[in-house]
């Protein structure tokens, strides 16, 4: 690793030739790196993916005039050298890599990679005392402020407002296939089926600080559960659903809320206390969820509460008879 880094060339220190060089790979990588945005929009944000194929092209655009100009000043011969070459040079983070980034992750992406190479030119030009490297960078930081002007115009060609009201509903579909449902079905597992083994605990010992131990094991217990089987399951490839990693999180999370919320109260020392407050708590908790289902599941409010409330019911139930008796 050091060596690597004590191996890089710092930009002070290169030819115009080979500036000129540096900046015929950036433009080849910044133009795959819009060409494997657009693919991975293209199904889901068909607009949104022909602006990006129109970047890419813009990008191939710039790349070809510089290239006519290392052939009009330094010949055929291209020298190889890339960013990481360099010393200081920015860097592109890989998220290109990641699949089922999110539209506006993406679009925020590509508007700080120009970003970032007009602002590198811009320094760079005024730190050199050499006036054909000062007009060259100068040249190639105008470049760049000219790809955002060209990104803003293809955003006004290829996304109207039908296009984005399509990309916002698509958006907002998969918020809830990755964050709520996984999520909500985490939260009614925590909620419903800790019922049981934290009221059974506390009528049959009555004593709140065991009630509350078995309450945090049942919630940790059934979260890391919920959470593996969540990730497990479906890798989001087929389904749409998203990232396995942030569904998992998203349910196992939500599961030991939902199961704590209610072994909480169990802190008091008081045990007819504990136990009425913990009883609201888990009213509240499956209101939450009845209304959560009705916001983004579009469930009718009173299925989902009759649905939600009487199994929760039933389980509370069923804790308080087995403890009880």
């Amino acid at each position: 690793m050091l060596s690597s880094l004590t191996n890089r060339r710092r930009f002070s220190d290169l030819s115009e030739q080979e500036i000129l060089a540096l900046a015929i790979s950036s433009e080849e990588d910044d133009a795959q790196i819009y060409r494997s945005y657009a693919e991975q929009l293209r199904a889901d944000y068909a607009a949104s993916s022909a602006v990006f194929d129109g970047m890419a092209l813009e990008e191939d655009g710039h790349r070809k005039r510089l290239i006519e100009l290392h052939r009009t000043r330094f010949g055929e011969v291209i020298p190889l050298i890339r960013r990481e070459h360099v010393a200081g040079f920015y860097a592109r983070r890989p998220v290109w890599l990641v699949k089922n980034l999110p539209l506006e992750t993406i679009r925020a992406e590509a508007e700080a990679m120009e970003r970032q190479a007009e602002a590198f030119y811009l320094r760079a030009a005024q730190s050199t005392t050499d006036a054909g490297t000062r007009k060259l960078l100068g040249d190639l930081a105008a470049a760049e402020a000219g790809h955002k002007t060209r990104a803003t115009d293809l955003v006004s060609e290829h996304v109207d407002s039908e296009s984005e009201e399509e990309e916002a509903r698509a958006a907002k579909r998969q918020f809830i296939l990755t964050w709520v449902q996984p999520g909500l079905a985490g939260l009614m597992d925590g909620s419903v089926s800790t019922l049981a083994p934290i009221f059974a605990t506390a009528f049959a010992t009555q004593d709140t600080w065991t009630t509350f131990l078995v309450g945090t094991a049942a919630s940790v217990g059934a979260g890391i559960s919920m959470g593996f089987t969540e990730a497990a399951h479906d890798d989001g490839v087929l389904s749409g659903r998203g990232s396995p990693w942030k569904r998992g999180l998203a349910s196992g999370v939500m599961t030991t809320l939902g199961g704590m919320g209610h072994a909480l109260p169990y802190l008091i020392p008081d045990f007819w206390t504990a136990t009425t407050i913990a009883m609201i708590v888990v009213f509240i908790e499956l209101w939450a969820i009845a209304w959560i289902q009705n916001k983004f599941m579009e469930t009718p409010f009173i299925r989902a509460a009759l649905q939600v409330v009487l199994g929760g019911a039933l389980v509370f139930a069923a804790g308080a008879l087995i403890g009880g008796g």
